[in-house]
C-alpha cells in the first residue's frame, strides 16, 4: 500500500468514527433532560465539528476526493438503535450509557490506528487529539450514569 493510501484510509476511518459520535449525539440530545448533561453534549458535538472539518482540510494533502463518512444506513442503523433502547428507558444514565457504548468503540479504532506507526505526523497528532478528546469525554460522562 502507498504512504499516501494509508493516510487516506486512517482519516477516511477517523472521519467515519467522528461523524458517527456527531451523529448520535444529534440523535439523542432532544432526548436529554439534564441541562448539565446537554452542555457537555453540545461541547462535544462541536469538539467533533472541529475534528471533521481538521480531517476535510488534511484529507486535501493527501486525496482530491472527499473523506469517507459514514452511510445513509449506518446513520439510519444508529438512530433506530438510539430510539429502540431509550423507547423503554430514557433516563439520563440510559442515554450516558448508550453514548459511552459508542465512545468507547471510537477509542479502540482509534487506538487501532494510532499503532500504525507509518503514518504521516500530520495525521497521526489529529489521531491522537481524536483519541485523547474521546477519553476526556469517557470521563466526563461516566458522572452521568
Amino acid at each position: 500500500m502507498e504512504k499516501q493510501d494509508i493516510e487516506v484510509n486512517v482519516l477516511d476511518e477517523l472521519n467515519k468514527g467522528a461523524c458517527m459520535g456527531r451523529d448520535a449525539i444529534h440523535f439523542v440530545l432532544d432526548k436529554v433532560e439534564d441541562e448539565s448533561l446537554k452542555e457537555v453534549l453540545n461541547n462535544q458535538y462541536k469538539k467533533y465539528t472541529s475534528i471533521i472539518d481538521r480531517i476535510e482540510k488534511l484529507y486535501l494533502d493527501y486525496s482530491n476526493d472527499d473523506p469517507h463518512e459514514t452511510s445513509v444506513i449506518n446513520k439510519a442503523l444508529t438512530w433506530y438503535g438510539i430510539e429502540m433502547k431509550t423507547f423503554m428507558d430514557d433516563s439520563t444514565s440510559k442515554i450516558t450509557e448508550l453514548l459511552l457504548q459508542g465512545t468507547n468503540m471510537g477509542i479502540i479504532e482509534g487506538r487501532k490506528l494510532l499503532n500504525n506507526k507509518d503514518t504521516d505526523p500530520k495525521v497521526h497528532k489529529l489521531l491522537e487529539e481524536y483519541v485523547d478528546m474521546q477519553e476526556d469525554a469517557v470521563e466526563t460522562l461516566k458522572k452521568f450514569l
